[in-house]
């Protein structure tokens, strides 16, 4: 089987494919969620999706036969919250998954309860729309270490010659606080030294990103990091791999920049 690559991505906002303005905003993310399943050398056996809205006090693994729905979002018209993606769970390669992160000492469990949050199921509403292949989580742990979850990543990457496309989900820039022009300066100083430390050598790339705090704007871009802490994950499991933007986008929401990176 191919080995396939992994991915940060920018997931956008809300329930945005639902809601025709907001789909309008983010036609360029859209465009690049549908070219990344293009151009991967074949069709995944299964999703794992690193989303920044799913946090436990291990690395829980997601391991319900048919995961319910997480409306993790809020002041949205009332049909989003009886959105629906259909795809099934993937119970025994949550098993798999356990196990690997058990065998590098990282704190682990499997979780048959919890569901889709909107980090994972609206990316792959675009991604995959016919909900055919199957979709599981790790959680981010509530530390957000940076080498903890490099460490994750490394301890996921056999998945990728299993057939199973890791992808990290959460935001380049994510302040809820602060959109409009005043995102501008920060967002788009953060981004682009996060597409230089990205193009380096990996060892150079990965002491780069564990540092990341040392960053322009880093604490304005993330006062919390829980949308960038899945980038940790997606780099750790290509440690090797070169990195490909694969989304850009200025002026979101009046002022925000933001990327998606492909790795190997």
């Amino acid at each position: 089987m191919t080995r396939l690559p992994t991915f940060f991505i920018s997931h956008g906002g809300g329930p945005w494919p639902w809601l025709p303005s907001m789909r309008r905003t983010f036609v360029n993310l859209e465009a690049s969620l549908r070219q990344m399943v293009a151009d991967l050398p074949e069709k995944p056996k299964a999703v794992l999706s690193i989303s920044g809205h799913w946090e436990d006090a291990a690395f829980a693994v997601m391991g319900a036969a048919n995961p319910p729905m997480v409306y993790d979002y809020y002041g949205f018209p009332p049909e989003t919250y009886t959105i629906t993606y259909p795809a099934p769970g993937a119970p025994d390669l949550a098993a798999r998954t356990a196990a690997l992160i058990e065998g590098a000492g990282l704190p682990t469990r499997i979780d048959t309860r919890q569901g889709y949050d909107h980090g994972t199921f609206v990316p792959l509403y675009i991604m995959y729309p016919e909900a055919d292949v199957p979709v599981y989580q790790v959680s981010l742990r509530k530390t957000y270490d940076p080498e903890e979850h490099a460490a994750l990543g490394r301890a996921l990457a056999p998945l990728r010659d299993e057939g199973v496309l890791i992808l990290g989900s959460g935001l380049s820039y994510h302040n809820l606080r602060l959109f409009g022009p005043g995102a501008k300066e920060p967002s788009t100083a953060f981004d682009r030294w996060l597409t230089e430390v990205l193009d380096r050598e990996p060892e150079a790339r990965m002491q780069a990103v564990m540092d990341w705090e040392s960053a322009p704007y880093a604490r304005v871009c993330h006062a919390q990091e829980d949308h960038l802490v899945p980038l940790f994950a997606a780099l750790g499991a290509a440690e090797q791999d070169p990195a490909t933007i694969i989304y850009h986008d200025e002026g979101l929401m009046g002022g925000v920049t933001a990327t998606s990176w492909r790795f190997g």
